[in-house]
C-alpha cells in the first residue's frame, strides 16, 4: 500500500514564544479577552458588527507589548484598531493598558495574521495596515521566513480600501531594502515618499522605548508607506 503523501506544512514567519507572563498579564487574558478578545476560526468578521459602529478600520501585525497600538487608539477615537499578537504575555499587556485607559476601540487576536487575512477579513475593509519591526529572520536560510514576500504584499493589497495605506517599519537595514523591492514591484501599489524612497519621519506611529534607545546608540529605523491605487 503505497504511502499518503505527508500534508504541506505551511511557513510560518513567526516561532511561538510564550515566556513569562505576570500575573498582571494573566488577569487580563482572565477578565478582559471576553470584552476585547477575538477567538480563532475561518468565519468572516463583520467590522461594523465587531466594533458596534461604522468607522475607519486600522489592523497591526504583530503589535508586541501593545504600547503602540494603544496610544494610537487613544488618539483617534474615531477609529477603530483590531491587532494580531502570538505572544500571549504582550496580549495581556494591551489588555491592561486598554482597561486602563477606558479604550473601547480596539479588538484583540491571537492568530496567524496571513491566516486571519485570508479567511476573515473582507475584500477592500481596511483603511490601513501596520507592520512594525517584524521578524527579520536574518540569517539567509530563513529569508523564506520574512512576512514580507510578493504574495503577502498581494494579499494586502487586496485587503486595503482604495487609498488605504500600508505602513511598516524595521530596524533592519537589509530587511528594509527587502520590503522596498517587494513593494516597489507589487501592481497596485504606491510609494507615498516617492519610488525607491524610505518615509522621512515616523509618522503617527509611536516611537517604542526598544527605538528610542536603538537611536542613542546609533542604531537606524526604516519606515514605509505604499498607498493602494486602482
Amino acid at each position: 500500500m503505497p504511502l499518503s503523501p505527508k500534508p504541506h506544512r505551511p511557513i510560518r514567519s513567526f516561532v511561538r514564544r510564550e515566556g513569562r507572563m505576570t500575573v498582571a498579564q494573566r488577569r487580563a487574558l482572565e477578565s478582559l479577552w471576553p470584552s476585547f478578545g477575538i477567538e480563532s476560526g475561518d468565519t468572516p468578521l463583520d467590522l461594523a458588527a465587531l466594533f458596534g459602529r461604522r468607522a475607519p478600520v486600522t489592523l497591526e501585525i504583530g503589535f508586541g507589548n501593545g504600547e503602540s497600538l494603544a496610544t494610537m487608539a487613544a488618539a483617534h477615537p474615531e477609529a477603530d484598531y483590531l491587532g494580531i499578537e502570538v505572544h500571549r504575555p504582550g496580549v495581556g499587556h494591551l489588555l491592561g493598558l486598554l482597561a486602563a485607559r477606558e479604550l473601547r476601540n480596539v479588538r484583540v487576536m491571537v492568530d496567524d495574521a496571513r491566516e486571519v487575512l485570508t479567511q476573515r477579513i473582507a475584500d477592500a475593509s481596511l483603511d490601513a495596515l501596520h507592520l512594525f519591526f517584524p521578524d527579520p529572520w536574518p540569517k539567509k536560510r530563513h529569508h523564506k521566513r520574512r512576512l514580507v514576500q510578493p504574495e503577502f504584499a498581494a494579499l494586502v493589497r487586496s485587503k486595503l480600501k482604495p487609498g488605504g495605506v500600508w505602513h511598516l517599519a524595521t530596524d533592519w537595514e537589509e530587511y528594509a531594502r527587502h520590503m522596498r523591492a517587494v513593494l516597489e514591484v507589487t501592481e497596485g501599489f504606491e510609494n507615498s515618499a516617492g519610488a525607491g524612497c524610505f518615509a522621512p519621519d515616523p509618522g503617527e506611529r509611536p516611537r517604542t522605548k526598544f527605538e528610542e534607545r536603538g537611536r542613542r546608540l546609533g542604531h537606524g529605523v526604516w519606515d514605509l508607506r505604499y498607498r493602494r491605487i486602482a
